[in-house]
């Protein structure tokens, strides 16, 4: 039978698809397998390098950068292109490698002056609750404005990456602050997302997401933080807990419903003289 041969567009297409699906923390070993397969690094570094920045921006994926005590995050909305991307707790442009997850080649960067006191009064909300909840949490927060209308984004990650244990996992959560300048409301909207992947003797993911919505008074800068962290505690708390009691209820029935209430023999096992049913057999056997 003929094969078909593959074009270096489908190969890079197919690896790509891959990297972009590639579990949190597995990044690498998902690369090194791919670079494997294709054994050209010269096409997967020119036709699947997209996949790698979209990957990092997809993952909130945490950086250190000069000049800060907090890591910033990688994401589509501090993208300056090619390669570079600011953070605005700093001030500064970075190229950043999306492959040594490095930053580098830093510039001094002017804020969106209409936005800018908006955002580092939300700033300073969001690393203190970042701090409260989230044990390894890492959060930026971004500010634009277009005329009076201003739009600040919120963006928290925290991992726990244990491949000693063959899990790992990631939480995201973004929330946008849309208004205009002396109305007196705003519209505040969010996505949260959990995704873990458990891998001993299997491969189990748990993907999940859920979309918020709110409206918010304005007053001030501060007064507009504390009241968007308080509706933003409020909203992740709550989804946190639904996540956990769904596991609790998925535990008490639907894996129950999936294995034998009794073994074969339709006798329950005295786990306490498993022992001695094992020593018996052995006799037997003499």
């Amino acid at each position: 039978m003929e094969q078909t041969q593959i074009t270096d567009a489908e190969k890079v297409r197919i690896v790509s698809d891959f990297i972009l699906h590639a579990p949190p923390g597995e990044f690498n070993e998902v690369f090194n397998d791919v670079r494997e397969l294709l054994k050209n690094d010269a096409l997967l570094k020119d036709g699947a390098s997209h996949a790698f920045s979209q990957y990092n921006k997809d993952q909130l994926t945490p950086v250190r950068v000069e000049g800060s005590e907090h890591n910033a995050i990688i994401s589509e909305y501090n993208d300056l292109g090619n390669g570079r991307f600011y953070d605005p707790r700093t001030k500064q442009a970075f190229k950043y490698d999306h492959l040594r997850k490095e930053a580098s080649e830093y510039q001094d960067l002017e804020a969106d002056a209409n936005a800018e006191s908006w955002r580092a009064a939300l700033d300073l909300e969001t690393l203190a609750y970042t701090a409260n909840h989230y044990r390894h949490g890492v959060s930026s927060v971004f500010g634009k404005s277009q005329g009076n209308q201003v739009t600040l984004t919120i963006c928290i990650e925290d991992h726990q990456f244990q491949p000693k244990n063959y899990w790992n996992g990631r939480w995201r959560s973004q929330w946008h602050v849309s208004f205009q300048v002396g109305s007196g409301s705003a519209e505040l909207k969010g996505v949260l997302k959990v995704q873990v992947h458990y891998y001993e003797d299997g491969n189990v993911q748990l993907v999940s997401s859920k979309d918020c919505r709110e409206s918010v008074v304005v007053s001030n800068e501060q007064q507009l933080a504390k009241e968007v962290i308080r509706l933003i505690e409020e909203a992740e708390n709550e989804y946190q807990l639904a996540i956990s009691e769904n596991y609790q209820t998925m535990s008490d029935t639907t894996f129950k419903a999936m294995r034998r209430q009794l073994p074969i023999t339709r006798t329950k096992i005295d786990w306490s003289k498993i022992v001695s049913y094992s020593i018996g057999k052995e006799l037997k056997t003499q």
